[in-house]
């Protein structure tokens, strides 16, 4: 799901970036726009990264925690 994520957010940066460039000049509103855009395309990349490790961890730490018989052990002595 987040490669097509990421994927998405591409192609929606590549069609802006396109649009922005379609009058034959690039402003420097253009550039500008295209820098938000990369950035708010990086941050959106990095939150699903880091959502998807600390799915990966929470899911380890429930592994590690199931005893034999697939019961959470007891956190008591």
């Amino acid at each position: 799901m987040d490669d097509m994520k990421k994927a998405y957010r591409e192609g929606e940066n590549k069609t802006k970036e396109a649009l922005r460039k379609a009058d034959g000049d690039e402003s420097l509103a253009d550039k500008i726009g295209n820098a938000g855009d990369d950035i708010r395309q990086g941050l959106g990349n990095a939150g699903d990264d880091i959502r998807e490790g600390v799915d990966e961890v929470g899911d380890e730490v429930d592994r590690a925690r199931r005893n034999n018989d697939g019961d959470l052990t007891n956190d008591r002595l």
